[in-house]
């Protein structure tokens, strides 16, 4: 038997062919040749080419096209960029962002991170425009729906051994591949796994069309056991702004209201005359309109207070009104507000459940996402289509993981960086250690010479970790209207080395950076040796023979 059985990930794959076996998926005959098969694997990579290979999808009935990652007996590692990675503060945690293939990247993040990932994030390509370059290097044909199937199967094989035991993962997805990427999802994480499937709204317009506007994509959820979610906020935060004595116990207020409308129906109970501040105040400010309304000329509904005359003693006691300008307005707080029909005030809940259309609201659309990335680039809508705004990862983190301040999340799609900008604001507003794990390939585009990557993802972390660019440039809007969020960054690339290659000071046991995966650095060769060749197994089959 090769030694990837040992393998934790080649394990689980078994364990859920086992499994498959028990659910009656699959014929017993069947599953002991897939396991002999993937036990005598030379590699990971064969291990789990052999189990998409040989899986019948009955579970879901989804089929496609295999398309096989390109193999090679290198060595794939993380090396340091020493100019890209910055330290700010010995206080705040580590934050990582890889450079590169992010098939390898999950290959090496399991060697320190198996089972510790509490929120993982995707927005996978969706087509062959949207996937670039990225396309030729892994496939070398089109992008089809066959190869973003078969481009996510081994990633998120090894996405399910990263997570935690009640870890999350989301993942946003078009209405076009919607369906088989669930199937897909159904197929890794198991139907019962299964946590939601809801729209989320990408912008309000549309440009006319002669069928149906789309305005909305779709938001995957899988998890693992079952979870607590978290409640939604009810409003808008934003507009309780204001603070008074009573801040700790009735939260902070909005002014909204003013207390006399000309939309309820008509009292004469309820058109008092008003002193208040040394002044005296109408229902609508005419006196003459209110002697035509107490003599009966008056509509069915018409202008009054809102509260009675009682009410609004009570309510100048308790210090809740504010005079602007010519009119009255009541406060609204946050955690209170008065009780109907008596003189007191009753606590209530600013949160409700989440709900299947709670990301419906304009907040998580695009077009905040390309107002977030002018703030931080000139042009920053044509730097990197279609991002999604950090008010978005940042409410799904939230949402299934509202107590873990120092959950671990990780984004292998990173794109412009939206979900560290999220992480790092999380922990602003709440003092939180979370740290966030990026990977994103340099994908070279028209508008991002230097790919992507360079362009456009480590600057918006440096931009708003720092303050400052690489360059040491202070002129972008956000640093003008913001605090920058400090914190550190270590930047890594995927860099390779033959498993043969035994030149001084470039074997393998030379160039890989234990610390860069966790660990301090071995008082012995012999100690290093075991921990590549224990680790790094999935390509060491040559070394190992020697």
């Amino acid at each position: 038997m090769s030694e990837i059985a040992n393998n934790e990930t080649v394990k689980a794959i078994i364990q859920d062919i086992e499994k498959r076996v028990q659910d009656k998926i699959l014929e017993p005959t069947n599953a002991e040749l897939l396991k002999k098969l993937i036990s005598n694997a030379e590699s990971l990579n064969e291990a789990i080419s052999i189990a998409e290979l040989g899986t019948s999808y009955k579970r879901t009935g989804l089929h496609f096209d295999k398309r096989l990652e390109k193999m090679s007996n290198d060595i794939r590692y993380f090396k340091k960029n020493e100019k890209l990675s910055f330290h700010t503060d010995d206080a705040k945690p580590i934050n990582k962002l890889i450079i590169g293939d992010n098939y390898e990247a999950l290959q090496n993040l399991l060697i320190q991170y198996r089972g510790m990932i509490d929120v993982i994030y995707i927005d996978p390509p969706y087509g062959k425009d949207s996937m670039g370059q990225f396309a030729d290097t892994n496939y070398e044909n089109a992008v089809t729906r066959d190869n973003l199937l078969s481009m996510l199967y081994p990633r998120l094989i090894l996405a399910k051994q990263l997570l935690s035991s009640d870890g999350v993962i989301f993942c946003s997805i078009d209405d076009r591949n919607q369906a088989y990427v669930k199937c897909l999802f159904d197929e890794i994480f198991g139907e019962t796994s299964f946590l939601l499937n809801v729209p989320r709204i990408t912008k309000k317009g549309g440009k006319t069309t002669t069928t149906i506007a789309k305005n909305n994509d779709y938001i995957l959820a899988y998890c693992a056991s079952q979870i607590q979610f978290s409640q939604e906020e009810k409003t808008d935060l934003q507009k309780y702004k204001y603070e008074d004595e009573f801040v700790e116990t009735r939260g902070k207020y909005s002014l909204t209201q003013t207390l006399d409308y000309d939309s309820l129906q008509y009292s004469q109970n309820m058109d008092y005359v008003i002193n208040f501040e040394g002044r005296k105040f109408v229902a609508g400010g005419s006196e003459e309109k209110r002697n035509q309304r107490l003599k009966g000329f008056h509509g069915k509904k018409d202008w009054i207070w809102r509260w009675n005359k009682e009410a609004f003693e009570w309510g100048v006691k308790e210090k809740l009104f504010v005079l602007k300008g010519d009119r009255i307005y009541t406060k609204s707080y946050l955690n209170c507000r008065k009780k109907s029909g008596k003189c007191e005030l009753e606590e209530i809940d600013a949160t409700k459940a989440f709900t299947t259309l709670s990301y419906l609201d304009n907040k998580y659309s695009n077009d905040n996402a390309k107002k977030e990335l002018d703030g931080l680039f000139e042009n920053g809508n044509t730097l990197f289509r279609n991002p999604k705004p950090t008010i978005l990862t940042e409410t799904l983190i939230k949402m299934v993981a509202p107590d873990k301040t120092n959950a671990k999340v990780l984004d292998f799609f990173a794109g412009s960086g939206t979900t560290g900008h999220a992480v790092l604001d999380m922990n602003e507003k709440d003092g939180g250690e979370r740290t966030f794990i990026l990977c994103q390939v340099n994908e070279i585009t028209e508008t991002n010479p230097n790919g992507i990557a360079i362009d456009v993802t480590t600057k918006r972390l440096k931009r708003v970790m720092t303050g400052e660019c690489y360059d040491g440039s202070k002129d972008f809007k956000w640093a003008q209207e913001n605090e920058p969020y400090g914190g550190n960054l270590e930047v890594y690339e995927i860099d390779s080395v033959s498993n043969f290659e035994s030149s001084k000071d470039k074997t393998p046991f030379d160039v890989i950076d234990e610390t860069l995966y966790g660990e301090n650095k071995f008082q012995t060769l012999q100690e290093k040796v075991e921990w590549v060749c224990r680790n790094f197994r999935n390509t060491q089959k040559v070394l190992e023979e020697k």
